[in-house]
């Protein structure tokens, strides 16, 4: 199964000829490949998988998906507890 995160760009720059970015992921910071969309300016919203942005997205598409993501973990959490 993969996985894909939204992100926001929170810098654009060159690294060895290709197009990357700084991208927060909820408080974490990684970087990004931005060659598969080389329109992605400082602020935008992006679906990113393996370290490559896949596609842009709205602030409400951004902020579902990383509710979703939340739950996801807040369930994943409680999975391994014991019932009484």
């Amino acid at each position: 199964m993969c996985l894909a995160v939204p992100g926001r760009v929170v810098e654009v720059y060159e690294e060895d000829g290709l197009r990357m970015a700084r991208v927060d992921f909820a408080g974490v910071r990684l970087r990004v490949c931005l060659e598969t969309l080389p329109e992605a300016e400082v602020g935008a919203w992006l679906l990113v998988h393996a370290g490559v942005a896949l596609q842009r997205l709205d602030a409400d598409a951004a902020e579902a998906g990383l509710a979703l993501l939340a739950e996801a973990a807040a369930a994943g959490a409680g999975a391994g507890a014991e019932e009484p």
